[in-house]
C-alpha cells in the first residue's frame, strides 16, 4: 500500500481558501503599509506595487540578511515569516518591519523581530511542533530564476546579493513518517504535513505562542485571538476520489490545552490517498432537479458573480427578485452570488411559456446586470422599449435588471420574422449595450450603419448597439453569401466593437488586415467597429484550411483583441507561441491576440489528442489571457494546479492562463469530474481571480461552504467556481533601479534575474524604509 496523507494549511492575508485558510482581521494593530520615503513618483511606486503583486510567492535562502537561527523567509501581503532550522515558524504580522540596529544580523530571533516602538507594534506568532525532532532536515525545492537583493546604506559589504529563491521549503521527518512542506499557491502561503503510510497523523501537535487564546469556532475555524485583531485558520477540508467520485473526509482541528492544537481526521479508506483541496476559493452547483445550462458569467467590482444560461424549472431564485415562477419551456435566468460564492443576492428567472436561453450577461459600474439571449415568444418587454412584439421564429432579446434583481431597466426583442439569436453582450460605461449574434434575414438595422442589406447566406452576423433607454444607435449585419454568425463581442473605451464568430467565406475584409482570403471549411473572424457603427476599423478571416470558429472575445486598454474558439488543423500561429503544431486530435482550442491595426501579435494552439474547445476568453490589466471550454484528455496542464489529472469522463472542463506574450502557460487545470463537464463562460477580477461557469452532469469538485454543494439531479447543473489569485507576471523591458540612501536601514529588492514561466520580468525595489515596509514589499 503506497499512500500519502497530506494535511495542509494557508498563511495570508485571505480566508477564502477552501484549506486551512489564515486571514489576518487587523485592528489598530495592522494598517496600510507606507509608501516608504524618496523622490519615487507616485505613479512609479504604483508600478512597482502592482507588478510586485503578481510575482510568485517565493523562500529566500538566509545568507545573513536575518537572524541565525533562520533557514528561509517569505514576505506575503502583510506578514513576514521567518522558518527556523528547528521547524519552528514566527510570523510577524503588521506594517512594522524589523529594523537591525548594527551591520551585522542579530544574534537571536527574539533580537530580530523585536520591533522598534511605535504606536501599534506588529503581532508576533510563534508555531511550534510539540515532540517534534529537534533539528530536521530542511532544504528550498523548485529554485526560482529570480534572485532577492539587499542593500544595506552605501556600504556593499553590507548588502546580500544574489539570494537564492525557492518555490517550497521542505522539512524531512519532523515526526516518524511525517515532512512539513510551506509552498506558495496562488500568493497565499500554504503548509502540508506529508504522511507516509504507517505514520500517525494524531501526532501533530502545533504549540502556538502571541495568542491571547485558541479557540474552535461554530463554522470549525481555529481562531487566534489577538490584541486588536484575529488570525483564522479555517476548517479543514479533507476528501478522497474514489472511483471519480469525490468524497470528503468529516476532519476538524482539536484543541489540546490553551495553546496546542492538532488535528482530528475520521475514518477513511487507507487505500486512497487523502487530499486538501489546495487552490478552489469556491466552487458550486447551481440548478435543481431538471435541465439547467451556465453560458455567460460577469464580475462586478466587489467579486459578485452574474451569471446567466436556461433552465426547464425546478430552478432556485430569491425573494423579491423579478420573477419568481416559471414560464415555461425552457426560461433564461440570471443568478447573483455574493463574494465568498455562499449565498444568492438574488437569482430570478427570465421567460414566458416558450423556449427562452440566457446565452450572454455584461455587468455595469453600478451593478445592472445586461443579458442576451434568444425566444421563441411571450418574452417578458418593457414599455417604450425599442421593439416589444415578437418578431417570428426566434427573436434576441436584450434584458437589463436593476442591481436589486427585482425589475428591468428595459426589455425587448431584437428581431424580424425569420430566426434571430443573441450570443454575446458588452456594456461601455455610459451604459449603451453592444449585441451580436446570427439572424437568417428581416433583422432590424438603422440608416447609417455598415450593412444593412442581409448577405444571402443561410445566417448572417448582426451586431447592435443601443442605448441606456433600448433605444438603437445602430444595427448592421455582418456577412456575405455564406454562412456567418457573431458569437463574442466586447468593447473599447472609445465605443468601438469587437466581434468573433464564424464565416464559411465571402466575409468582408479590410485592406491591410492580417487575413483578407478566404482560408477553407469555415473561418473564425474578428471585425471591429467604428463607435457610429459605420465601418470597420478591420475585418479579418482567421483560419486555415479546415473548420476554425471563434467563440470567445476580449479586449483589453490598449486596443489588443483577445479570440479564443476551436480549430480542426492548419491553423496560423507565429513563432515563440506557446503550442505551433496542432495537437493531432478531432479539434484543439486556439489562442489569438491582435494588434490594433489586426496584425498578430501571437497565435496559438491549446491541446493535445482529442478534442478540445476554447469558449470564453477574459484577459487582466497585465495582457495575460484566461480560458475556459472543455477538453476530453491530454490537455496541457500546470505542476501544481488544482487539477492536473482528466477526471475520466466524457470531458471536463479546463481553466487556462496565457502569459502576455503568448509564450508560456502561467497556469493550467482540469476541473471536472467522472460525467461531463463543460466550460462555457470566464470572467477575470481586479485582482486576478478568474470566475467560471459552465454545466455538468455531476460528481464536480466542490468545496465547503459554497451555496450548493450537492448536483440537483437533472441532466445538467451550472456550476459556478471561482480560482484565487492566479499566478501572473508582465514583461518589463528595462530594470528600473532607484538609489537607496544611507539614512534607513534595511532595504530589499526583488530582481528576478532571467525569467518566470518563460516571461521577461526584471524589477528592482528599494527605498523601502525599515520602520514604514512599502506594500511592494509584501
Amino acid at each position: 500500500m503506497n499512500r500519502k496523507i497530506h494535511l495542509g494549511g494557508v498563511f495570508g492575508t485571505s480566508i477564502l481558501l477552501v484549506l486551512i485558510g489564515l486571514g489576518f482581521r487587523p485592528g489598530p494593530l495592522a494598517k496600510a503599509a507606507g509608501n516608504g520615503s524618496g523622490d519615487i513618483p507616485e505613479a512609479t511606486k504604483q508600478h512597482l506595487v502592482e507588478n510586485y503583486g503578481k510575482l510568485p510567492l517565493s523562500f529566500e535562502a538566509n545568507v545573513g540578511q536575518t537572524s541565525r537561527q533562520v533557514k528561509f523567509l517569505s514576505r506575503g501581503q502583510g506578514y513576514t515569516l521567518f522558518l527556523t532550522r528547528r521547524a519552528e515558524a514566527v510570523l510577524v504580522l503588521g506594517k512594522t518591519a524589523p529594523k537591525s540596529t548594527s551591520a551585522q544580523p542579530a544574534d537571536t530571533l527574539s533580537a530580530f523581530v523585536k520591533p522598534e516602538l511605535e504606536a501599534s507594534p506588529p503581532a508576533v506568532l510563534r508555531m511550534k511542533l510539540m515532540g517534534a525532532k529537534p533539528t530536521p532536515q530542511v532544504e528550498g525545492l523548485d529554485e526560482f530564476p529570480g534572485k532577492a537583493n539587499y542593500f544595506v546604506g552605501n556600504d556593499p559589504k553590507k548588502w546580500r546579493t544574489n539570494v537564492r529563491t525557492y518555490a517550497k521549503v521542505r522539512y524531512r521527518e519532523v515526526y516518524p513518517g511525517v515532512d512539513l512542506v510551506y509552498y506558495g499557491k496562488q500568493r497565499q502561503l500554504e503548509h502540508d504535513f506529508v504522511i507516509v503510510p504507517g505514520a500517525d497523523p494524531g501526532s501533530i501537535t502545533m504549540a502556538v505562542e502571541g495568542a491571547e487564546r485558541l479557540s474552535v469556532d461554530v463554522q470549525g475555524d481555529l481562531v487566534l485571538a489577538l490584541k486588536g485583531g484575529e488570525v483564522r485558520f479555517q476548517k479543514p477540508v479533507v476528501y478522497q476520489e474514489v472511483e471519480g467520485v469525490r468524497r470528503e473526509i468529516p476532519s476538524s482541528y482539536m484543541l489540546k490545552g490553551a495553546r496546542q492544537v492538532g488535528f482530528q481526521v475520521a475514518a477513511y479508506d487507507a487505500s486512497q490517498p487523502l487530499i486538501i483541496d489546495p487552490v478552489l476559493s469556491y466552487s458550486t452547483y447551481l440548478g435543481g432537479s431538471g435541465g439547467n445550462v451556465g453560458y455567460g458569467i460577469a464580475v462586478d467590482a466587489t467579486g459578485n458573480t452574474y451569471v446567466t444560461g436556461f433552465t426547464t424549472g425546478s430552478f432556485p431564485t430569491t425573494a423579491g427578485a423579478y420573477q419568481t415562477t416559471f414560464g415555461g419551456g425552457t426560461d433564461a435566468f440570471v443568478t447573483v452570488l455574493n463574494a465568498l460564492g455562499s449565498a444568492l443576492l438574488y437569482s430570478t428567472y427570465l421567460g414566458g411559456s416558450g423556449f427562452d436561453v440566457g446565452n450572454g450577461i455584461a455587468v455595469d459600474a453600478t451593478g445592472n446586470a445586461y443579458v442576451t439571449g434568444y425566444t421563441t415568444g411571450s418574452f417578458p418587454t418593457t414599455a417604450g422599449a425599442y421593439q416589444t412584439t415578437f418578431g417570428g421564429g426566434t427573436d434576441a432579446f436584450v434584458t437589463v435588471l436593476n442591481a436589486l434583481g427585482s425589475a428591468p431597466l428595459y426589455s425587448t426583442y431584437l428581431g424580424g420574422s425569420g430566426y434571430d439569436d443573441g450570443y454575446g453582450i458588452a456594456v461601455d460605461t455610459t451604459g449603451n449595450a453592444y449585441v451580436t449574434g446570427s439572424t437568417t434575414g428581416s433583422f432590424p438595422t438603422t440608416v447609417g450603419a455598415y450593412q444593412t442589406t442581409y448577405g444571402g447566406g443561410g445566417t448572417g452576423a448582426f451586431v447592435t448597439k443601443l442605448n441606456a433607454l433600448a433605444s438603437p444607435l445602430y444595427s448592421t449585419y455582418l456577412g456575405g453569401s455564406g454562412g456567418n454568425a457573431g458569437y463574442g463581442i466586447a468593447v473599447d473605451a472609445t465605443g468601438n466593437a469587437y466581434v468573433t464568430g464564424f464565416t464559411t467565406g465571402s466575409f468582408p475584409t479590410t485592406a491591410g488586415a492580417y487575413q483578407t482570403t478566404f482560408g477553407g471549411g469555415t473561418d473564425a473572424f474578428v471585425t471591429v467597429l467604428n463607435a457610429l457603427g459605420s465601418a470597420p476599423l478591420y475585418s479579418t478571416y482567421l483560419g486555415g484550411s479546415g473548420y476554425d470558429v471563434g467563440y470567445g472575445l476580449a479586449v483589453d486598454a490598449t486596443g489588443n483583441a483577445y479570440v479564443t474558439g476551436y480549430t480542426g488543423g492548419s491553423f496560423p500561429t507565429t513563432a515563440g507561441a506557446y503550442q505551433t503544431t496542432f495537437g493531432g486530435g478531432a479539434t484543439d482550442a486556439f489562442v489569438t491576440k491582435l494588434n490594433p491595426l489586426g496584425s498578430l501579435l501571437y497565435s496559438t494552439y491549446l491541446g493535445g489528442g482529442g478534442d478540445n474547445v476554447g469558449y470564453g476568453i477574459a484577459v487582466d490589466a497585465t495582457g495575460n489571457a484566461y480560458l475556459t471550454g472543455y477538453t476530453n484528455g491530454s490537455f496541457p496542464t500546470t505542476a501544481g494546479a488544482y487539477q492536473t489529472t482528466y477526471g475520466g469522463g466524457g470531458t471536463d472542463a479546463f481553466v487556462t492562463v496565457l502569459n502576455a506574450l503568448g509564450s508560456a502557460l502561467l497556469y493550467s487545470t482540469y476541473l471536472g469530474g467522472s460525467g461531463y463537464d463543460v466550460g462555457k463562460g470566464i470572467a477575470v477580477g481586479a485582482t486576478g481571480n478568474a470566475y467560471v461557469t459552465g454545466y455538468t452532469t455531476g460528481s464536480f469538485p466542490t468545496t465547503a461552504r459554497a451555496y450548493q454543494t450537492t448536483y440537483g439531479g437533472g441532466y445538467y447543473d451550472p456550476f459556478v467556481t471561482k480560482i484565487a489569485g492566479l499566478p501572473t507576471c508582465k514583461p518589463e523591458k528595462d530594470d528600473m533601479t532607484l538609489k537607496v540612501t544611507a539614512t534607513r536601514k534595511v532595504t530589499t529588492g526583488v530582481r528576478p534575474s532571467s525569467t518566470f514561466a518563460r516571461v521577461p520580468a526584471r524589477w528592482i525595489l528599494t527605498n523601502v524604509t525599515a520602520t514604514e515596509t512599502s506594500s511592494a514589499n509584501q
